[in-house]
């Protein structure tokens, strides 16, 4: 199958692309510069120049292809919808996966799966108009598919890392938030890479959340990363006002209580998570 992807230079771009072309498929990928273009390139993709606002090249690499992924990160909704109605323009009645994510569903109270409520904090909440838009193009004869994914791991690890391993490497512990008995809803990336090639075969206005069924504490996380990177499992509590001075309003999203289940993915898609030890992986980088 003839892939057309966003996002491709990134880290979950660069794993995607990688297993599409694993599993046979052929793919091309948006690249806004030289760099990009080597990146995706690297990957297995031949590179199509542009990004998210040349509209008409959106729309143009999508009619070309048989399926499209959209991984890169828009910089607002407005932004996101536009270059998501492009792109299912383009491509018709094939299948266009769009990139969500798991923290619109809030804090979960217990593990629960994609009928849960949405009660999205501010960073993420222009998220549900857009998947709405993408999702109703199901009536139209499109095959729209969204993927949620949780809280990465492995391959760059960027959140984590950013937010909390490189912080406590400097300071000497690594943080978490008040007192770190929130869940995790993590995802490696290997693991998210092959379901955003399983979605390509999934029905019409499906939604799947990507994560691997283990959700462990922040804390338990914050001590595994310690010991990871050679602090001997120290670690500091930040108050939710600390950490959003430090993180900005990403801090909320790291603040909440989730535990999901990828049930449904697996159910469908016959997708099984093959990492599911992450506190072990984070205690070995």
């Amino acid at each position: 199958m003839k892939i057309f992807l966003t996002g491709g230079s990134g880290y979950i771009g660069r794993a995607t692309i990688g297993e599409l072309v694993r599993q046979g498929h052929t793919v091309e990928a948006l690249a806004r510069s030289e760099r990009a273009e080597a990146a995706v390139v690297a990957a297995g993709a031949s590179a199509v120049r542009g990004d998210l606002t040349d509209l008409d090249v959106l729309n143009q690499a999508a009619a070309r292809a048989e399926a499209v992924i959209h991984l890169a990160q828009a910089i607002s909704g407005e932004e996101d919808l536009a270059a998501a109605t492009a792109m299912q323009d383009g491509v018709g009645g094939g299948t266009y996966v769009h990139t969500g994510g798991s923290w619109v569903y809030g804090d979960t109270d217990g593990v629960q799966d994609e009928t849960a409520s949405w009660n999205p904090p501010a960073i993420v909440a222009w998220r549900q108009a857009v998947e709405n838009a993408v999702l109703a193009r199901a009536a139209d004869g499109g095959r729209p598919v969204i993927v949620q994914p949780g809280l990465l791991y492995g391959g760059d690890n960027r959140l984590i890392d950013i937010f909390f391993v490189q912080p406590g490497k400097e300071s000497g512990a690594i943080p978490y938030i008040a007192d770190g008995g929130n869940h995790w809803a993590l995802i490696h990336l290997d693991d998210l890479a092959r379901l955003y090639v399983a979605a390509l075969s999934a029905p019409a206005g499906s939604v799947y959340l990507g994560v691997g069924g283990v959700n462990p504490t922040a804390k338990e996380v914050a001590e595994a990363c310690a010991r990871g990177a050679g602090l001997d499992g120290k670690t500091v509590s930040l108050s939710l006002d600390e950490a959003r001075e430090r993180m900005g309003s990403i801090a909320d999203a790291f603040a909440l209580d989730q535990q999901l289940t990828p049930a449904k993915a697996r159910r469908e898609l016959g997708w099984t998570p093959a990492h599911t030890d992450p506190l072990s992986e984070f205690a070995a980088e």
